[in-house]
């Protein structure tokens, strides 16, 4: 139980960017947010002239869409009167309505056509914008922050601008056509203009009462949605564990209860969704059938041309059809809004490791390390190491050893300053590496982790990663180095064997003789080994411990181990436990100690992370009294 409770403690948290539980204003967001619009503007302002151009387009459009039906009322009342005026008038207005229907279909391909590049180049810019930001940001956000959620904001909420970009181009079409049609109407017949004007406050509202059991019926759709994606996402990477544990009857009846809250929650957000169409479409055919009632009796009464009343007829189409629009779009605005908020989130987000003002480059450096007075840990007032202090020097190997929670791979990241020390100083090369560049430590410091990370592409490209201007011989030769060259040329095509996503095509051991070889061709004076023998056979890890003999050759070795029997050669171990060092010295002189180590290594177990806490605790307890 103690065990655990420091792993908890030591560890990095694990949290959502912002927060884990929904609220409407984060799912939908506002329809409009000053802040968030003028930031998206800066990645349209590269793009300025297209969008004016589509605005144009978009004006274009309305203005044909609001004249073709004059133009039909001018024709049909022009066909009607029989003189050889008229007949001109007649064949001027059927050309007229044609060159319309061409402007307006000219004109609707050009907005859509604009828009359309100018969405794909923001998203673009967008997704370049949150990647180069996430290279960079340091550890501690990443440590705190779920990868699902952050691969959703790349995707779906960079989707969710470019869909914002393109309909508020076709809202404000939609809202020069309402304000074209209105002013149509008026100028055709005033009294019939007031009747169908008069639907207005009924649509609003409808839509006053619909929007408050929408926005509540949307809200659980997205979360019942997104409960079961993780569900699903889940089981799937623990497949191996499911089936090993036989699972799968329970999971299943987990997961369809899931299933079936968010097939409810989705037929309810679709009936919502779908109840303004036939809304709309009712209001429609009332005030045709007003128009036409109307229309008719002006008609009767020599108060109204024939053509005037079809015009008020296919307005009545045209002038609903925006407003449903309209109705729809304001959902897109809101999601909009709370997707940028949750986008620029990530890229207004701090990087705390960089390189100070001044920064130099690390070169020529004798290898050494010295951690001086360290003090650091991943939460506020809760130190995972506490003013640790010790030397390293070129060429020497040194073993971290100790409980989970201990401090280990703590010590390690601190080296390559993935994050910064609270308090104290870590020199490498007689610098504090505070004081240099990044670039040109990690150039110094290599690592290899207890569960390599190959990348998509060739093994060729895999080994040389870290060092691209490698030959090809280079890579032979390492991968010979560690007895990966046997395998690779057994594969079908050698060392440009594509792999899979992480290597998933090769063993494990495998993968990790190709990390080793990594390490080599990358030919760094510090080496950190994260138990990189921790998971491979016994005769591979021989053949691993025989090349680290020559790779550590006027290296320093910096190896946190968990198996005891793995660090028996090395030149000094030090033992950690609480985030203080304890002990320290070689194999031989901790056993003659009769310390910790010496204690745990008589009880034969191979590792410290097989001790129980109550025997570190009881042995800690002697060596205490025994000190006293």
């Amino acid at each position: 139980m103690q065990k655990s409770e420091n792993k908890k403690q030591n560890n990095p948290p694990k949290a959502s960017i912002k927060r884990n539980t929904f609220f409407d204003e984060e799912i939908f967001g506002t329809a409009y947010d000053q802040k968030i619009v003028k930031r998206f503007g800066k990645y349209l302002k590269p793009f300025k002239k297209q969008i004016i151009y589509a605005i144009i387009a978009v004006i274009f459009f309305s203005i044909s869409s609001v004249l073709l039906p004059l133009i039909v009322k001018y024709t049909i009342d022009s066909a009607l009167i029989e003189n050889n005026t008229v007949d001109k008038i007649f064949v001027f207005c059927i050309a007229a309505f044609f060159v319309g229907i061409l402007i307006n279909f000219i004109s609707g391909y050009l907005q859509e056509m604009i828009i359309g590049k100018v969405g794909e180049k923001v998203l673009i810019d967008l997704r370049r914008s949150m990647f180069e930001h996430l290279q960079r940001v340091s550890l501690s956000f990443m440590d705190k922050t779920e990868v699902g959620r952050m691969m959703s904001r790349l995707q779906g909420d960079v989707a969710a601008l470019q869909e914002f970009l393109h309909t508020i181009t076709i809202g404000i079409g939609d809202l020069l056509l309402i304000i074209g049609i209105i002013f149509a109407l008026f100028f055709l017949d005033w009294k019939l203009a007031i009747m169908m004007v008069g639907v207005i406050p009924v649509l609003l509202l409808v839509r006053i009462l619909w929007l408050p059991y929408a926005r509540r019926a949307f809200l659980k759709s997205r979360v019942t949605a997104s409960i079961v994606s993780g569900a699903l996402a889940e089981n799937i990477n623990g497949v191996r564990a499911v089936q090993g544990l036989t699972r799968e009857k329970v999971n299943y009846s987990l997961f369809d209860v899931l299933a079936h809250d968010n097939l409810k929650a989705q037929n309810k957000a679709t009936r919502y969704s779908v109840i303004m169409m036939p809304i709309v479409d009712t209001l429609t055919g009332i005030s045709l059938s007003v128009i036409t009632i109307g229309g008719g009796l002006l008609i009767t009464n020599g108060s109204l041309q024939i053509g005037t009343l079809v015009a008020f007829i296919l307005y009545v189409q045209r002038f609903f059809d925006p407003i449903r629009a309209l109705t729809m779009h304001y959902s897109v605005f809101q999601r909009a809004m709370a997707s940028g908020e949750r986008i620029f989130e990530i890229i207004d987000v701090p990087v705390d490791v960089k390189d100070k003002r001044g920064a130099k480059k690390l070169t020529n450096i004798d290898g050494s390390i010295i951690f001086n007075n360290v003090t650091f840990g991943y939460v506020e007032n809760q130190p995972v190491l506490k003013n640790i202090s010790f030397n390293i020097d070129l060429g020497e190997t040194v073993a971290l050893v100790g409980p989970t929670g201990s401090g280990k791979t703590s010590i390690t990241s601190l080296t390559h300053r993935f994050y910064d020390v609270w308090d104290g100083e870590i020199i490498i090369g007689g610098k504090d590496i505070r004081s240099v560049t990044q670039k040109s430590l990690g150039e110094n410091v290599g690592m290899v982790l207890q569960e390599p990370f190959l990348f998509t592409g060739s093994i060729l490209d895999n080994i040389k990663y870290s060092h691209t201007k490698a030959t090809r011989a280079d890579v032979v030769e390492a991968s010979k180095a560690v007895g990966a060259h046997d395998f690779i040329m057994k594969l079908p095509n050698t060392y440009d064997t594509l792999l899979e996503q992480r290597g998933s095509n090769i063993s494990l051991g495998q993968r990790q003789l190709l990390s080793f070889a990594r390490a080599i061709v990358a030919d760094t004076k510090i080496l950190i080994l994260d138990e990189a023998t921790a998971s491979i056979d016994s005769y591979t890890e021989m053949l691993i411990q025989r090349a680290l003999a020559k790779l550590l050759q006027n290296r320093t070795g910096m190896v946190i181990a968990h198996r005891l029997a793995t660090i028996r050669g090395a030149d000094r171990i030090i033992v950690l436990q609480e985030g203080k060092i304890i002990e320290t010295g070689n194999h031989d002189e901790l056993v003659s100690l009769g310390g910790l180590y010496s204690k745990m290594y008589s009880l034969n177990y191979s590792s410290f992370d097989d001790i129980p806490d109550e025997l570190i605790k009881s042995a800690s307890i002697e060596l205490n009294e025994e000190t006293t």
